[in-house]
């Protein structure tokens, strides 16, 4: 500990940076993921003709906004509920249904971008779940199925025993990240997808880099941003929510929150 101490105070800039409240950096957040939310209805709205449900590309155009704005923006922001400082005083319970919320909200809208998909799929005959996009995209959407239902029912559910919750709880912490890193990935890879497929015949190749590969090249650059300093606020150890000796300020709900 005194030599990490000795480290950060010779290395001014990177102890400024650890030192940033978390109101500020909240903020930056925030605006960096409605960012992202922009970015991408832009790039559908203006390059790929907008949006409709008819089972044409412009359904299609729905899977990559409520992806982002599902699985990265709003999962995200339910990850760091209890980074808040509000959320580290007085009952738990109230944080809890806001957390899991949140989370709730985000698995909507990532089932709405997966039928918006499927549908245009079926369509167009399409086969599905082929590429690697959609096994990675696929695997992200169950772990997280699967890490509301565990958490829903060991933490917010009064039924599960204190070492039930002591066991889980270190598994939870873990998938809360991961589930997020898989869920920018998957980003990254559909919209590099998208772009091999669409910038071809009778448009200007995706090697040339024409202004839409620029623009949506830039909106991964941002999803990626947006998943690291989430990841990164989640592991700093001075936003975790202290722990306290009764059982209500001790259980974690959904996502990591120590």
């Amino acid at each position: 500990m005194e030599e990490g101490a000795e480290g950060l105070r010779s290395h001014p800039p990177v102890a400024a940076m650890l030192a940033l409240p978390f109101l500020p950096f909240s903020l930056f957040l925030g605006s960096l993921g409605s960012l992202c939310v922009a970015f991408v209805t832009l790039w559908c709205h203006h390059w790929r003709g907008g949006f409709s449900w008819d089972g044409t590309t412009t359904t299609f155009n729905w899977h990559p906004v409520l992806m982002v704005t599902g699985m990265v923006v709003t999962y995200g922001a339910a990850a760091l509920v209890y980074r808040s400082p509000p959320a580290w005083r007085g009952p738990k319970f109230p944080w809890k249904v806001l957390h899991g919320s949140l989370a709730l909200v985000a698995l909507g809208l990532t089932v709405l971008g997966l039928l918006a998909v499927f549908s245009f799929h079926n369509t167009q005959g399409t086969p599905n779940l082929y590429s690697l996009h959609s096994w990675l995209g696929l695997l992200t959407v169950l772990l997280f199925s699967c890490q509301w239902v565990f958490g829903f029912s060991s933490f917010l559910l009064p039924w599960a025993p204190t070492w039930l919750r002591g066991f889980y709880k270190p598994i939870h912490v873990f998938f809360g990240s991961l589930i997020l890193l898989l869920a920018v990935a998957s980003c990254l890879s559909g919209i590099n997808e998208k772009l091999f497929f669409s910038l071809k015949n009778g448009t200007m190749q995706y090697k040339f880099l024409p202004p839409e590969a620029l623009f949506a090249n830039t909106l991964g650059l941002l999803i990626l941003l947006f998943g690291v300093l989430v990841v990164g606020a989640l592991a700093r150890p001075s936003w975790k929510r202290p722990e306290g000796d009764c059982p209500e300020t001790q259980q974690p709900l959904l996502t990591s929150e120590h």
